[in-house]
């Protein structure tokens, strides 16, 4: 019987207060979100993670010192192990972008299963160069260095999933008894909040932000109600760059300034972390109470949504039906090219 292993990509967070500044130093290092040469990039990173690494400790000190990512990421290869049972001798292994346990522990832990095919999901729904794209590549660097490069082994690659069936299926459940517990106290509207993006990045052909909106109108159909009064933002934004918006925070006081109460439910983040467990949960909560939003509702991430679980086994099934064909090849939830051709950053040929 042939062994599948399965990799989850994740950003990953520090797990401890100590590995707070080292985290942000490996994320600023990354090429797709500091493009600048490379020593130069390097030396950015340097001060800005030294500057920014007591602000973000004080941050990981409101959720007890660490990022969770790391173990909810573990708790949906288990999750997702389990749906797959089916299909045999099957691992799911996980792989953090920016912290432990990074791709090449992984590669090797992957190596020593011995698979016949390799399936690469990114926990990201929604493409982006600075995400997907960062993460594959760094596997594919330690893929090869751990010998586990074609023919060795048959390797597909899910590039995004921001329409799947299940996953929006996920996100409605979620927000859905949320929406009526708010109805019921008055008027109210919905914040579907993603992660942001630099303009620059998206002017360049990233496709993440139409992909969050195709993922913001499905959610919005899937719910279901007539009049219903949602908004697309965007959270998280540093720097001085000019980012996508509208922000989540604008949305938040315009709310207030409405008199409705709010729903807030993040749809580019299937894990709990910081930027939801603070940023959501306390800082805009706070913000909400000062500009007069009657209620705050947050709708918590997928995470192990048995809806969303099923989505990515189906997306796991469909990847082994393309791999005796398609060795080293990249699929959306759709089989083909989902984004408009004017989004040269999609990583799909037309089709």
């Amino acid at each position: 019987m042939a062994r599948t292993a399965v990799v989850l990509f994740n950003l990953g967070g520090p797990d401890s207060l100590e590995a707070v500044e080292p985290f942000l130093f490996n994320l600023f290092s990354d090429p797709a979100i500091i493009r600048l040469p490379r020593l130069l990039r390097r030396r950015v990173a340097g001060r800005i993670s030294r500057r920014r690494a007591p602000i973000a400790q004080d941050i990981y000190r409101q959720i007890g010192g660490k990022s969770p990512i790391v173990e909810q990421t573990r708790a949906q290869a288990e999750a997702l192990e389990a749906a797959l049972s089916d299909l045999g001798k099957v691992r799911v292994f996980t792989a953090m972008r920016h912290w432990h346990p990074r791709s090449d522990v992984t590669a090797v832990e992957v190596r020593g299963f011995a698979p016949d095919n390799i399936v690469l999901l990114p926990l990201y729904p929604q493409f982006s160069t600075t995400t997907t794209k960062s993460s594959l590549i760094d596997w594919y660097r330690a893929a090869k260095n751990s010998g586990l490069l074609a023919p060795r082994v048959t390797s597909t690659a899910l590039c995004c999933y921001a329409m799947a069936e299940g996953f929006i299926a996920a996100q409605a459940e979620l927000i859905a008894p949320l929406l009526s517990q708010a109805a019921a106290e008055g008027p109210v509207r919905v914040l579907l909040s993603a992660h942001g993006l630099p303009e620059r990045i998206v002017k360049r052909g990233d496709p993440y932000a139409w992909q969050v909106e195709q993922t913001a109108a499905c959610i919005a159909e899937r719910l279901a109600l007539p009049d219903l009064d949602w908004r697309l933002c965007y959270q998280s934004r540093v720097g001085p760059l000019k980012w996508i918006g509208p922000s989540t925070d604008d949305e938040i006081r315009r709310a207030g300034a409405d008199g409705v109460a709010l729903v807030v439910a993040p749809i580019a983040f299937v894990s709990e972390h910081s930027e939801t467990l603070v940023e959501l949960d306390i800082e805009y909560r706070h913000l909400a109470e000062s500009s007069g939003v009657p209620a705050y509702h947050r709708a918590p991430a997928v995470a192990c949504h048995p809806a969303f679980i099923s989505a990515l086994a189906e997306l796991t099934r469909q990847a082994l039906d393309r791999a005796p064909a398609q060795s080293d090849s990249m699929f959306s939830h759709s089989g083909k090219r989902v984004c408009p051709s004017a989004h040269s950053g999609c990583p799909l040929a037309a089709g």
